[in-house]
């Protein structure tokens, strides 16, 4: 993955813009924008690899800090304002760069943490979307994050649900009718699943087989995807360490959203640099 300096910013607006094309200005004339929302954009996902923010009031700061001759930035409230109507335009940008075409695909899911445990009862922000859930590392409380991957660590599907949401029932939001392997864990080793994604998407779902079943079944070139695993195992990695996926700070249901598009976005478009 290339490494973003300063300048590559203005190349980031420009892709933007691609994507989401500046209306003309109009002819009568008017108060300028301030901050147009495709570079409101940039600013989001650009701040996502060189300097990682868990909140706006990072964004806000580190742009105040290094951008205020690039950009003419509003006050902090506008700003919050104008980040949260560009929600829309950055899953349209985010559901065009995904590899739907990808017809190997390797699949799993994660634990967002909304909050710790012990305050669960009283996290009131995410209720209505954040459930309790276990994985080998224990009982949490927070939103799950299904994603599939190709060969080169790029998403081709992605999908949230409650942490109590079962993995074997999200196959079909992270295969289509381009895919043709769908590589997962044991718990994508459902049969009746299997059996529905071969018959209605033509995709075989491959997956470790169950502890009683003969490992020796397996064919060679099976063996050889199922080590491939990690691909969206290291991929998860990266986002929770280095990009700051996981967070507690907002305040609301979209402030939650906007931090988990913003990161995946930002993840997704750096590949075309």
């Amino acid at each position: 993955m290339r490494v973003l300096r300063s300048h590559h910013i203005t190349k980031l607006v420009t892709v933007i813009d691609g994507f989401l094309p500046r209306k003309a200005a109009s002819p009568k004339g008017g108060r300028p924008v301030i901050l147009h929302s495709n570079e409101t954009i940039a600013l989001l996902l650009f701040s996502s690899f060189v300097a990682p923010q868990r909140t706006i009031k990072g964004v806000y700061t580190w742009a105040q800090t290094y951008y205020y001759r690039r950009f003419r930035l509003p006050s902090y409230k506008s700003f919050v304002r104008k980040c949260h109507q560009a929600l829309p335009g950055m899953c349209f940008i985010l559901d065009k760069l995904l590899v739907k075409d990808a017809p190997l695909r390797f699949m799993d899911s994660t634990m967002l943490h909304v909050c710790k445990l012990i305050r669960a009862d009283r996290h009131k922000v995410a209720k209505g979307i954040a459930g309790f859930g276990k994985n080998w590392q224990g009982w949490h409380y927070g939103v799950k994050l299904h994603a599939a991957v190709n060969l080169k660590g790029q998403l081709a599907a992605i999908h949230f649900t409650a942490a109590n949401e079962h993995d074997g029932q999200q196959i079909p939001y992270l295969v289509n009718n381009a895919t043709v392997i769908a590589v997962g864990d044991g718990t994508y080793n459902a049969s009746v699943m299997r059996r529905k994604m071969w018959r209605e998407h033509q995709a075989y779902i491959l997956a470790p087989p169950h502890p009683r079943q003969d490992k020796k079944l397996l064919e060679r070139w099976q063996l050889l995807l199922l080590r491939k695993r990690s691909k969206v195992e290291c991929t998860f990695d990266y986002l929770k360490e280095h990009l700051l996926l996981e967070t507690s700070f907002p305040r609301s249901v979209e402030g939650y959203a906007l931090h988990y598009i913003r990161v995946l976005l930002g993840y997704q478009l750096v590949w075309g640099f």
